[in-house]
């Protein structure tokens, strides 16, 4: 499926020489506390790009399509190459393909992913930099609206899967797991009302650990991992 602007102009008559090259990006996501904040937002991070066009902008981490590797490989690779950073959870989001993205005709192979605050290094780049995914710069090409994609997809999928585990540790506690919950919806949730659902929900496994500190012990739980993170579905993980 390929996601395309209302008006596409028709490319001039020398472009139909070109060939078409195909990009993969991936827009990361993670939970991150602003300085002076004290809940937490989903973040992401940008690069800023060194040459044109748009040169001096931020964009999504990404590269080209090496014709001998599968987009999932190309995913890794580029994030890896342009950020240091492997998340554990990797999803083909979407492709956008509208004439006028790009001044060459570029196909983008976006993926999306989810990375727990714990595992990411400082970043010794300086053009690295993470951002509030809810309060963005003009990005390059389309990618502020690859990002909203991103993000809608994010808000839908948390309703119905367990992918709110992608950003917490293998053990939780409740007010943890709210708090996920209520960065990626954008609004604040009832206690009773979440636990409530989530206890009933037969996602979560209670350890017989707890969590101390200022307040009454937690409870931790876990996710039960017969239940998958997301489905894929019959695919071939290998794309």
């Amino acid at each position: 499926m390929t996601r395309t602007s209302t008006l596409s102009p028709v490319p001039p008559a020398d472009a139909a020489a070109e060939p078409t090259r195909v990009a993969v990006s991936t827009v990361i996501f993670t939970l991150r506390r602003l300085p002076g904040s004290e809940t937490a937002s989903v973040a992401l991070p940008l690069v800023r790009r060194t040459r044109d066009p748009h040169e001096g902008l931020w964009a999504l981490p990404g590269g080209w399509l090496d014709a001998t590797e599968g987009l999932d490989a190309a995913a890794s690779r580029t994030l890896a190459e342009t950020t240091g950073l492997a998340p554990s959870y990797l999803e083909q989001l979407y492709a956008f393909g509208a004439v006028d993205r790009s001044p060459s005709r570029v196909v983008s192979i976006v993926y999306w992913a989810l990375i727990r605050p714990d595992e990411i290094a400082d970043a010794s780049d300086e053009n690295v930099q993470w951002f509030d995914a809810a309060s963005l710069p003009g990005l390059a090409f389309d990618h502020n609206q690859i990002v909203d994609y991103a993000l809608w997809r994010l808000r839908n999928k948390v309703g119905y899967s367990r992918i709110a585990h992608g950003l917490l540790a293998d053990e939780f506690t409740l007010a943890e797991l709210r708090e996920v919950y209520e960065a990626i919806l954008g609004r604040r949730l009832d206690p009773a009302n979440f636990r409530r659902q989530v206890e009933n929900s037969g996602t979560l496994i209670p350890t017989d650990r707890f969590r101390t500190g200022s307040h009454r012990p937690a409870r931790l739980y876990r996710y039960n991992q017969d239940v998958e993170l997301a489905d894929r579905g019959p695919l071939d993980r290998r794309q």
